[in-house]
């Protein structure tokens, strides 16, 4: 039930939480591609993307890999999850050479996920297989699903992690210890434990996004631009300490654009702060946070379905399963 998908953490790992591009892989051949970029009549830089050779059954992968990675830009995948595909069919790339797409065989695939020292890695690479391919066959047309030499290998099930949610008396010592810190802190605070955003969501919400025409019941509005991710957009209700949180905010930070103009990694050490200064000796995170508030929410009584719409979820199995958990964390102690 992680905010992050199961790949991109598992790209992260990897990586060592490097902020590692795909140049950076020894030996990765180099994109078969005129320059990217082209001087114009002003003397300036513009993208020469128009220069970029159509894909063709003759196409390297070389050259699929960058049109593949202009379509998930094009289609506002998330960052995270474009580098994570990138540097996966890079590794790819490496691993069989830059032959033609359509000459890929399912012993390639093999070849590659053998690679995999875990059975996480080996998931993660191919579902950037998997994504990949499908490109090629709906947006492309340049191979059929016949012809998908991913089609056959299936992933390993992973065993989901037991979420480790905060105890009442810590969750009143993270507040406070949020508060004290200050306002920036404290509505981060309220965000990601009272309300339940994923570290995304929080990162992209606007002050726009908060009704507080009744000072006494705040709503927040989760908004997603891309169509892909509208299924996930709700409304939830907030109280007055959110509405004095949020209004303290405002008064000493002004925020212009988002409401917390911080990159991903910043939140993730504002909340070990907090957690540090609350002496909260269990890990805590953004995602812990989100399943703390999950788990009070089952407590209050709120079944699955209710769940995944109050989480922002998709309604398949992995996702129901997760809820599950939340309902069994929440269930009243055996005697």
């Amino acid at each position: 039930m992680s905010s992050t998908p199961d790949h991109e953490q598992d790209f992260q790992a990897e990586r060592g939480g490097g902020r590692q591009s795909i140049a950076d892989i020894p030996n990765t051949p180099q994109p078969e591609q005129q320059a990217l970029f082209t001087v114009d009549t002003n003397g300036k830089l513009t993208p020469g993307v128009a220069l970029m050779r159509e894909l063709t059954p003759e196409a390297t992968l070389t050259l699929a890999r960058y049109w593949f990675r202009r379509y998930l830009e094009q289609s506002g995948h998330p960052k995270n999850t474009i580098e994570s595909y990138s540097y996966d069919l890079a590794l790819f790339e490496e691993r069989i050479g830059p032959k033609p797409v359509v000459q890929i065989s399912a012993r390639d695939i093999a070849a590659f996920l053998g690679d995999s020292s875990t059975r996480s890695t080996r998931k993660r690479r191919l579902t950037s297989l998997n994504t990949f391919f499908k490109f090629l066959i709906v947006q492309c047309h340049l191979i059929t699903e016949k012809e998908n030499p991913a089609a056959g290998f299936y992933p390993e099930h992973i065993p989901l992690k037991t979420p480790q949610p905060l105890f009442a008396d810590e969750q009143e010592r993270f507040m406070v210890a949020a508060a004290e810190e200050n306002e920036r802190s404290a509505i981060i605070a309220h965000l990601l434990l009272r309300l339940g955003l994923t570290r995304g969501e929080l990162l992209t919400i606007r002050k726009e996004h908060v009704d507080l025409s009744d000072p006494s019941r705040p709503v927040v509005y989760i908004y997603y631009d891309a169509a892909r991710y509208r299924n996930k957009e709700r409304k939830l209700a907030a109280d007055t300490a959110f509405a004095e949180d949020f209004a303290a905010y405002i008064a000493s930070y002004d925020p212009q654009d988002r409401l917390i103009p911080l990159p991903p990694q910043s939140i993730n050490k504002i909340v070990e702060r907090i957690a540090a200064s609350a002496e909260i000796e269990k890990k805590v995170t953004p995602q812990s946070l989100r399943d703390t508030w999950a788990v009070e929410r089952a407590r209050e009584g709120n079944d699955a379905p209710k769940l995944i719409a109050l989480l922002g979820l998709a309604e398949d199995s992995r996702n129901k399963m997760s809820v599950e958990r939340y309902i069994k964390l929440a269930a009243p102690a055996l005697v």
